[in-house]
């Protein structure tokens, strides 16, 4: 066989070549053929690590590079931009028809929560490749692992939340624990993986007691609902009773500091009177009794006249007309 590949390529090489000579040449060509195999190609969303009889050496970015080529050299150019999906709790798929089909695996989505109740939740984790070489070499299945991890991460954190909460308000909150909680756990693990989002798809009760959920959300709702309406009752009216009771008690306060201001008034006046007095009695008595007499006589109609002068300037009348008319007034009067 030897002879007969010699004499095959004697026949395709020129002539005056051959024997030791011709070896050479073929081993030339090979040892080229091999070098040049060390060239390869990264992606741009691709990172290439180098691998040296299997142990890494380093990584390179995206274009034309070169490294030992097999079996002395190997590299592996993984993606690192690509988001990968991975669905918890349900299988998406496509009809014979080439529509959207979903199948439920309970055994994923069916869930404890903290309250002892059972909900069915299917969600997504979204990741990417953080670090190649610890994504290629400290974990044997990335992608399961990453599975394993959110499904584990999921039941932990609905195992500390009532079931009303993670129906309604507590969506946002499980999505964000989850996530970080994954990533957290992966990272312990060296695994490379970054956790870009965690989506929740579906929380609902079972199916079969989907129903008695149903009823106990909407009377959750309604309660909700005149609670709100009683707190707005209140939020009306106790703002309006205090400030009312404000104003009484600052009427209160202006009346207690008038009277107070009356009443040490009418003591000084009195303590003034009472110097005056013991000063002069006489002529304290009698401005008393004129002011006092001033005071009584302040609304009455009447006229007096000194008889002493004997009337001198003064001409009697006597008003007729008002005599005649006051017996018919009074006489209406009765």
């Amino acid at each position: 066989m030897i002879r007969r590949g010699q004499d095959r390529f004697k026949q395709a090489m020129p002539k005056g070549v051959g024997g030791f000579s011709g070896f050479l040449i073929l081993a030339f060509l090979a040892i080229l053929g091999w070098g040049i195999s060390g060239f390869y190609i990264v992606e741009p969303d691709e990172q290439g690590v180098q691998l040296r009889f299997g142990e890494y050496v380093s990584q390179k970015g995206p274009g034309l590079n070169y490294w030992w080529p097999w079996p002395v050299g190997t590299v592996e150019t993984p993606s690192v931009t690509r988001v990968n999906r991975i669905d918890i709790g349900f299988q998406s798929g496509t009809d014979s028809r080439g529509g959207q089909r979903t199948r439920d695996v309970p055994e994923e989505s069916l869930m404890l929560t903290g309250d002892e109740n059972i909900i069915d939740i299917d969600f997504t984790v979204l990741w990417r490749v953080a670090s190649a070489p610890d994504y290629l070499f400290n974990i044997r299945s990335p992608e399961e692992t990453v599975k394993l991890t959110a499904e584990s991460v999921m039941r932990e954190i609905i195992g500390r939340t009532e079931i009303q909460p993670a129906l309604t308000e507590a969506r946002l909150k499980i999505q964000s624990d989850v996530q970080t909680l994954v990533q957290q756990t992966l990272d312990s693990y060296g695994a490379g993986v970054e956790i870009t989002e965690v989506q929740l798809q579906k929380v609902d009760p079972p199916q079969q007691v989907v129903d008695a959920f149903n009823d106990v959300l909407r009377a959750r709702q309604d309660q909700q609902r005149v609670r709100n309406v009683a707190e707005a009752y209140r939020n009306d009216i106790i703002p309006r009773a205090r400030g009312e009771a404000e104003q009484m008690i600052q009427e209160a306060s202006a009346y207690r500091e008038q009277e107070m201001a009356t009443a040490q008034g009418e003591a000084s006046r009195f303590l003034a009177v009472l110097r005056s007095y013991r000063v002069a009695p006489e002529v304290t008595a009698q401005r008393f009794y004129l002011e006092t007499w001033e005071q009584f006589l302040q609304g009455a109609n009447k006229i007096i006249i000194d008889e002493s002068s004997g009337g001198q300037g003064v001409v009697p009348y006597l008003p007729l007309d008002q005599l005649r008319a006051r017996p018919s007034a009074q006489g209406g009067q009765q």
